[in-house]
Order: C-alpha cells, then structure tokens, then sequence
C-alpha cells in the first residue's frame, strides 16, 4: 500500500461500508470500475485529486485543507458530532498531525 494514501484509503473504506454501500455501489456512483475502488481501497493505485473529491462527496464527505495549528480544534468538533451522529472516523490525524 502506498503510505502516502493508507489513511485517506482506510477512511474511504470505513465510511463506504458504515453507509451500507458495497463497492460496485459507490462505483456505480461515481462511475469508476468496481476494480479501481478496489485497487483505491488498498492503497494500490496514486489516487488523482478529482477522484478523491468525487468519491469523498459521494460518500457525503468534505475534503479541507486544515491549517496544523487547529487540528485539535477540528478533532475536537469532529469528536463532537461523533457523539451527536454515532458516527465515528476510521482514522484520526494525532493531535500534533502527521509528521509529529
């Protein structure tokens, strides 16, 4: 698995399947072989930022470019909605991101 994507990729996969969808769904959703979102969920393929948005928003995620400093801030939101919603990510940045 390319270490670059592993966690954009498990989060793709955890939200896919907490929403019930298979992945010829979610490729019938945003019109990419069953095969690719395969390969993308295993990290196997350099996902193209069109792509990722595509899949993201189909999967009702935003992507956000979050500056470092309020990373905290944005777990401590999200922490917050999971209570509310009962929805948790599959992957969370530490509190101090990903080159800490």
């Amino acid at each position: 698995m390319l270490h670059s994507i592993q966690h954009i990729a498990a989060e793709l996969k955890a939200t896919r399947e907490k929403r019930g969808l298979s992945q010829r769904g979610l490729s019938a959703k945003v019109s990419v072989p069953q095969g690719h979102i395969s390969r993308i969920q295993n990290g196997a393929v350099d996902l193209k930022t069109s792509s990722l948005i595509e899949l993201a928003r189909a999967l009702d995620l935003e992507l956000m470019l979050v500056p470092r400093t309020l990373v905290p801030t944005v777990h401590g939101l999200s922490r917050s909605a999971d209570r509310v919603t009962g929805f948790t990510a599959a992957y969370r940045l530490d509190e101090e991101g990903p080159d800490a």
